[in-house]
Parts: structure tokens; C-alpha cells; sequence
């Protein structure tokens, strides 16, 4: 039995060194082979799965978070009642869009629904939409309590 495991700072990213090729393959190649049509929404409850494991207490913990896995720049675009709309930019973001391979955001969107959840107390949703030509990802977290 695996015992409980204390939330992890989001500085031990910090310690953390990764050249980024292998994890694509992995994610890219591996998993959709291994998962099929699964792929998608196993990445989706992985990333939130692994939100749950880091201390965040602000949105810039979220922001760095992602910086610091390679995911790109996360920025907040638009605040409303009930959802949040936050936008993806970076040259990492240009360079998966160009991919010969089917690149996909799920796991990013998962771990903000989250995060976000965990930042705000209160139950979230998360979807994205790439948008190829201007080299963006947006992601729209729902409240859904």
C-alpha cells in the first residue's frame, strides 16, 4: 500500500532537468499507440491528477508551473462569473503546431481545470481550441458548481 504523499513545491521544478524530445515521444507516439481513442481523455485526468500533487497558492505558482514544463506562456485573458479564458503562447507552443505528428493540449487543459479548482475552491472544466495560424492555444476553465 502506497502510503500518502505531502504536496510537492512547484520550486522542484527547478531540480528537475529534461532535454523535452523523449517526453514527446512518449506522449505523442506512445500513449495514443498504447491508448487509442482513449489517449485523450486519460492525458486530460493526468494532468489533473498531477495538479493535485503540487502546493499552488497563486495563480502565478500556475503560470511558472507551466513555463517551467515547457508548456509555454500562460496568460490570463479574460475573467467572467463563471469561467476564465487564458491564452497559450511561446515558441514551444510554434513548435509543436508544426510537428509532423498530432500534437495535442489535454494535458495542459486538464491540469488547469485543477489548478484552477484548487486556487478557487471550487469544481472546474477545461477546453481548448488551437488556433494554428497565429501560433495560440486558448483555454476556457468553466465553474461548474
Amino acid at each position: 500500500m502506497q502510503k500518502k504523499q505531502e504536496k510537492l513545491p512547484v520550486e522542484i521544478l527547478d531540480k528537475i532537468q529534461s532535454t523535452g524530445a523523449g517526453y514527446d515521444v512518449v506522449r505523442y507516439i506512445g500513449l495514443p499507440e498504447v491508448f487509442g481513442s482513449e489517449a485523450d481523455a486519460l492525458l486530460y485526468f493526468m494532468g489533473k491528477g498531477l495538479a493535485r500533487k503540487f502546493n499552488f497558492q497563486s495563480m502565478g505558482d500556475v503560470i511558472y508551473f507551466f513555463e517551467k514544463m515547457g508548456w509555454g506562456r500562460l496568460e490570463l485573458f479574460k475573467e467572467k462569473n463563471n469561467k476564465l479564458e487564458f491564452h497559450l503562447l511561446a515558441d514551444s507552443v510554434v513548435q509543436r503546431l508544426k510537428m509532423p505528428i498530432n500534437t495535442e493540449f489535454r494535458l495542459e487543459a486538464g491540469f488547469l481545470a485543477e489548478a484552477i479548482s484548487i486556487l478557487k475552491n471550487v469544481e472546474c472544466e477545461c477546453v481548448e481550441e488551437v488556433r494554428a495560424k497565429i501560433h495560440q492555444v486558448e483555454f476556457t476553465v468553466l465553474f461548474v458548481d
